[in-house]
């Protein structure tokens, strides 16, 4: 039985769609997890550390205004670094099909009052996003783990919801 990022990519290459990833407090993992598998380089078409606030703009093309009133953890950051990754990670002309990000706050001191362990996940296709709010517990590398592990997770959850609206 093929683990849960193998079996996604098998179900992402299926139907023919390509990802997109911009991440802050993951810094690469996610990344490094999509592409673990043989064969993700069908599906995967790249991603983006963007740790620094200033990159989640000139990469990721969060709106400056966005990021100067909310910070860099917010939900609305997250859709916006899903929407602009996957609009910037593309192959020729085409964007790729689905962008993801990740933004919290993984330790161990809170950040710009936001408490340790919240996370944001956001999800976007051309037409739909969305955006996943977790308030995880344990030290940094289980936040960043757990972050990881959901965010494969919800982009299932997303296309499941995703498919069955187009």
């Amino acid at each position: 039985m093929p683990d849960a990022t193998s079996a996604l990519l098998e179900d992402l290459a299926a139907r023919g769609l390509t990802i997109a990833v911009a991440e802050s407090l993951t810094g690469g993992a996610l990344t490094a997890e999509l592409t673990r598998p043989a064969g993700a380089s069908r599906v995967v078409l790249g991603g983006a550390v963007v740790y620094a606030t200033e990159l989640k703009h000139t990469l990721a093309g969060v709106d400056a205004a966005l990021l100067a009133e909310r910070g860099p953890v917010d939900p609305d950051v997250a859709l916006a670094l899903a929407r602009g990754i996957r609009e910037r990670l593309a192959v020729g002309t085409r964007p790729a099909d689905l962008g993801i990000a990740t933004t919290g706050v993984a330790g161990p001191d809170e950040q710009d009052g936001k408490p340790v362990g919240l996370v944001y996940i956001g999800y976007a296709t051309a037409d739909s996003a969305d955006v996943t709010t977790l308030l995880l517990e344990g030290d940094r590398a289980a936040i960043r783990a757990r972050s990881v592990s959901e965010a494969v997770d919800g982009i299932r959850r997303f296309l499941s919801r995703y498919s069955s609206t187009n």
